[in-house]
């Protein structure tokens, strides 16, 4: 399966950025994610919200650009991860990287 990330609207009410990640997250596409990474940063977001119900795995790459994402963000901006699947959630878990962000089943 391929992987896609697809960056919503910016809400410059709320400043929340969003995304939605589908399909399997390797090496082979973690600069794609990284890229929109970048995107979402650059727009100096209250928060980041990551929609990964459609995400099936996540390799270690995927993980080091969400602890990417999490320095790039900084401690005053929260990094919501929703819906994750049984496999990327127990990689997050795993690692301990799921201490550091907010797990939630729906926005």
């Amino acid at each position: 399966m391929s992987f896609t990330v697809t960056l919503a609207n910016f809400d410059e009410t709320s400043r929340i950025a969003r995304a939605t990640l589908t399909g399997e997250l390797d090496a082979s596409v973690a600069g794609q994610f990284k890229e929109a990474v970048d995107r979402m940063v650059a727009l100096h977001p209250k928060g980041v919200v990551l929609s990964m119900g459609g995400l099936e795995f996540m390799a270690s790459a995927g993980l080091r650009v969400l602890i990417f994402a999490k320095q790039k963000l900084g401690g005053d901006v929260p990094l919501t991860l929703v819906a994750c699947q049984p496999p990327v959630l127990s990689t997050l878990e795993m690692s301990g990287f799921a201490q550091g962000v907010h797990l939630t089943d729906a926005v």
